[in-house]
């Protein structure tokens, strides 16, 4: 005899063991989510697991997985295929910054960095996009930065890069897909409160900086209404969309030379300095 079908969809976030991505777990499982949790550390993804799925009833499973390896899509279409589900929410979150200056970083330090925060992103998205165009249904975050938006800055040297990226496939795939059913939103927060700063040593700098922060849950719930809304780009907060709207008016080299010097203070001296 075979088991019914799951009548509850499924979402896959990735860096979901703590920061943005715990705060989407959460929200998904308080909307009859099932959800497929992805990141390195399977501890405290089994307990966030077993957690929400306690006290909300869904099924929950973790995937232990490094972004930065070429096997971890597969790994995860492998868990998913393990469990007979398919992806109906995706939500690429996984991502840290490098604060030091290129070149007081070793090269396979700023290749796993691309890995993670662009080419998982691609590799995933490609790999769960055509069942969801399929069924006529899916949903996809991508969580980029409001320095998509910047002029690049010494420390933390492909970070606006990489969310540049993330922005821009957004809106192109977004432009494929729309009349599919697919749905795809680019959230580019500000400062959030979550472990990002901690994990790399930035935090007294941002504390000291007494800039405008959201909560991880408050970007969150931006995220999925806007989704929800069908909108591709969003900028949570009115103090961020207003530096964002400055960003793209005025010349790259006004905006360059407002922003470098800020910068300078959120990037961690290099270690022969």
């Amino acid at each position: 005899m075979t088991e019914p079908a799951p009548t509850r969809r499924l979402a896959v976030i990735t860096g979901a063991s703590s920061g943005i991505g715990e705060a989407f777990a959460r929200a998904y499982a308080k909307r009859d989510t099932d959800l497929c949790l992805v990141a390195r550390r399977l501890d405290r993804l089994e307990a966030l697991a077993l957690e929400l799925s306690q006290q909300h009833g869904i099924m929950a499973f973790a995937v232990q997985a490094d972004l930065s390896k070429p096997e971890a899509t597969d790994l995860i279409v492998g868990a998913l295929a393990k469990q007979g589900r398919s992806c109906d929410i995706l939500i690429n979150n996984a991502g840290y910054s490098l604060p030091q200056t290129f070149l007081a970083t070793k090269g396979q330090e700023q290749t796993d960095f691309v890995a993670v925060l662009v080419t998982s992103v691609v590799s995933l998205t490609h790999a769960l996009l055509p069942a969801m165009v399929q069924r006529g249904y899916g949903r996809i975050i991508n969580v980029a930065s409001m320095v998509a938006f910047s002029s690049g800055a010494a420390g933390h040297t492909l970070y606006p890069a990489a969310k540049s990226f993330v922005v821009k496939m957004t809106q192109s795939l977004s432009a494929e897909v729309a009349d599919k059913g697919v749905i795809l939103t680019a959230i580019c927060p500000g400062q959030t409160e979550s472990e990002f700063a901690k994990a790399n040593g930035t935090d007294q700098l941002i504390a000291k900086s007494g800039l405008y922060k959201q909560t991880a849950e408050e970007v969150v719930a931006i995220a999925i209404a806007a989704n929800e809304a069908g909108k591709e780009v969003v900028v949570p907060g009115w103090p961020n969309k207003l530096a964002v709207a400055f960003m793209k008016i005025l010349p790259d080299s006004w905006t360059a030379a407002l922003i470098r010097p800020q910068a300078k203070k959120f990037s961690l001296p290099d270690p022969k300095a």
